[in-house]
C-alpha cells in the first residue's frame, strides 16, 4: 500500500460493513476525512460532520465534499454542520443523523482541537476551547447515542484519544488534560454499558501523522510522520470485532493492525518518507513509550 493513495486496500481482511451507518465528528480534512472515506470504501454509510459547511475559507475542506467523495464510493452520506460544544445542536445532529438512515451503529469522536504551550502561555479561552471541543464534545456527542444504541442492540463508541497514563505533560497540560478527558469518558462508557453490546474504545497513533496541525505546530518533518490512512486502517480493524467482546480498550495503531495481521513492511508502507518514524505521538504523553 503506498503512502498517500486516495483510496487503498487495508493489510489485512477488511470487514464488510455494508448497511452500518457511522456518525463522524471533524470530517473536513485530516484523519477524521480519512476515516470517513475508509469506511465509505467497505460499504459503510456515513453522517459526515464539522464546522465547514462552504468552500473558501482559511482552511481547505468541507463536510459535503467528504459527503460527495463518500457518495463516490457507492454508498450513502448526510452532511451535518455541527460545533460538537453546542449541546442542542448535537442532540439534533443525532436525532437528523438517525432520521435519515434509520440506525447509526457507529459513532467515532474525531474533532478534536490543538494548541501546545506551557500553563503561563496559554490563555483561559483556550483552555476552555481545547476542554469544551475536546472533553465536551466527546461527552455530548456519545451521549446523544446511548439510547439509540441500547435500543438496537449494540454498536461501537470510538474516540481519537491516547491511554491514560500520565499524571502530568509539562509544556501541554491543556491539551493533554482535554484528550486523557476524552478517553476517561469513553472508558467510563465502556463500564456504564457493559452488558449493552455496545464496543467503547480509544485508539492512538504511535508516530505523528501528516495533518494540518501536525504541520503548523512544526512537530518533526515528514520524515517523523505517516498518512492519515494508519489511524483508519487501525478503526477499521476494531470494527471487524465484535463489540461486545471489545470494549474499554486504549490501544495505539500499530498494536491494532499488528493484532490483525499486518506485518512491519505494511506498516512501512503507511510512512510519508523511507525510514522508520519515531514514537513521537506515543511519546507526547507517556515519554517512555518504547515500541514491543
Amino acid at each position: 500500500m503506498p503512502a498517500g493513495p486516495e483510496h487503498a486496500d487495508p493489510p489485512f481482511d477488511a470487514p464488510d460493513l455494508s448497511g452500518s451507518t457511522a456518525f463522524v465528528t471533524g470530517t473536513t480534512r485530516g484523519i477524521g476525512k480519512r476515516i470517513a472515506l475508509t469506511l465509505a470504501e467497505q460499504g459503510c454509510n456515513i453522517v459526515s460532520t464539522g464546522k465547514t459547511a462552504e468552500p473558501g475559507g482559511e482552511l481547505p475542506g468541507t463536510i459535503h465534499t467528504t459527503a460527495a467523495q463518500c457518495e463516490e464510493r457507492g454508498v450513502d452520506a448526510h452532511a451535518i454542520q455541527l460545533d460538537v460544544r453546542d449541546a442542542e445542536a448535537v442532540e439534533a445532529a443525532a436525532r437528523e443523523a438517525i432520521d435519515e438512515f434509520g440506525e447509526v451503529d457507529i459513532v467515532i469522536n474525531n474533532a478534536s482541537a490543538i494548541q501546545l504551550a506551557t500553563v503561563a502561555d496559554l490563555p483561559a479561552n483556550r483552555f476552555d476551547l481545547l476542554t469544551d471541543v475536546n472533553v465536551r464534545g466527546t461527552y455530548l456527542v456519545s451521549r446523544a447515542f446511548l439510547p439509540h444504541l441500547r435500543e438496537q442492540d449494540g454498536g461501537w463508541i470510538l474516540t481519537n484519544a491516547p491511554p491514560v497514563t500520565v499524571d502530568r505533560a509539562p509544556g501541554k497540560a491543556a491539551y493533554a488534560w482535554s484528550k486523557l478527558g476524552m478517553s476517561f469518558v469513553t472508558l467510563s462508557l465502556a463500564e456504564e454499558l457493559a452488558g449493552d453490546g455496545i464496543g467503547c474504545n480509544t485508539f492512538w497513533p504511535v508516530t505523528a501523522v501528516d495533518t494540518r496541525a501536525t504541520r503548523y505546530f512544526g512537530l518533526g518533518t515528514e520524515d517523523d510522520w505517516r498518512t492519515p490512512h494508519v489511524l483508519a486502517d487501525a478503526v477499521l480493524s476494531v470494527l471487524a470485532r465484535d463489540p461486545a467482546e471489545y470494549t474499554g480498550h486504549s490501544a495505539y495503531d500499530e498494536d491494532l493492525l499488528r493484532a490483525a495481521g499486518a506485518t512491519d513492511a505494511d506498516l512501512s508502507a503507511y510512512n510519508l518518507t523511507d525510514g522508520d518514524p519515531a514514537p513521537t505521538s506515543a511519546r507526547m504523553f507517556v515519554p517512555e513509550y518504547t515500541r514491543e
